[in-house]
């Protein structure tokens, strides 16, 4: 859509040097996706994957879970009041005979970090709604040496990132290494939302045999994504959440966090980690 990124005139100092020159920046817009015509969700988020997004979102929600259970995707006409298309409102209608379930018409539940809900409950909602429990036959099974890998191979392919520096990242790997998908985006959410929703309209979840790597954090919300796609495996660079670690202890994902360079913590699932050396007490 060419809205990826935005040009900005800034002031530049470096060593006492003050220049003026244009600047890229990651562009953000709201975006609110629309079920069946009705408002449901408003995120904020880099456009481009829009449907996909809408579509993972979807999944990640429990609303749908396979290719068939949507009937369109579309962006609704006039979404302005003088009849300006912003591309920023999506609508999703699901096919006939699709149930909606008693989930979040009205963003009550559990699908941010900062939404203060019980841990239990969340926990036990995750469990219930996905239609994918994480189930790997034949088991994922990779070496530290592999996942420690993968973070390079994610940031090659950082095409926006590269400009701005401002786009978290989310890929999808193969067990033995292999780069199957990237998404970029303002937001670590939309990124896994993003993969998440390609699989399902190329009828690829669940996504069993595959490991995400995600730029930043693990929190419970990407576990919980990780979770309702069938991904046997999160790794992220940085740290996950306590809530995270007891997710992926109760569904049996993988969960690997402060992966840099030869360096990582698996918090759970350690089962799919080829560990040859002797585990210590520390």
């Amino acid at each position: 859509m060419g809205r990826v990124t935005e040009r900005r005139r800034i002031i530049r100092i470096r060593d006492g040097a003050v220049t003026t020159r244009p600047d890229t920046l990651v562009a953000e817009e709201p975006l609110e996706i629309r079920l069946n015509g009705k408002p449901l969700a408003i995120t904020m988020r880099t456009p481009g994957d829009d449907f996909a997004l809408a579509a993972g979102f979807l999944v990640s929600e429990g609303v749908i879970g396979e290719g068939s259970d949507v009937q369109s995707i579309v962006y609704c006409a006039g979404a302005r009041a003088d009849g300006v298309n912003t591309y920023n409102v999506v609508d999703v209608k699901l096919a006939p005979g699709v149930v909606v379930p008693d989930i979040t018409l009205e963003r009550n539940v559990y699908t941010t970090s900062s939404c203060g809900l019980c841990g239990k409950a969340s926990l036990d909602a995750v469990r219930t709604t996905t239609r994918h429990p994480v189930s790997d036959t034949p088991p994922v099974r990779v070496t530290p040496a592999l996942l420690s890998a993968l973070p390079d191979r994610l940031r090659e392919a950082q095409r926006v990132f590269d400009r701005t520096g401002g786009l978290h990242a989310a890929a999808l790997f193969s067990s033995e290494g292999e780069l199957l998908d990237i998404r970029e985006d303002v937001g670590r959410h939309n990124a896994v939302d993003k993969l998440v929703g390609r699989a399902l309209t190329d009828n690829r979840l669940p996504l069993s045999q595959s490991i995400l790597l995600v730029s930043g954090r693990a929190s419970f919300e990407l576990a919980q994504k990780a979770v309702m796609a069938g991904i046997p495996m999160l790794v992220a660079v940085s740290a996950p959440s306590s809530l995270a670690v007891d997710l992926a202890a109760e569904s049996g994902l993988t969960l690997v966090g402060f992966l840099r360079g030869q360096s990582m913590n698996v918090y759970a699932g350690d089962h799919r980690i080829a560990l040859e050396a002797t585990v210590g007490q520390g």
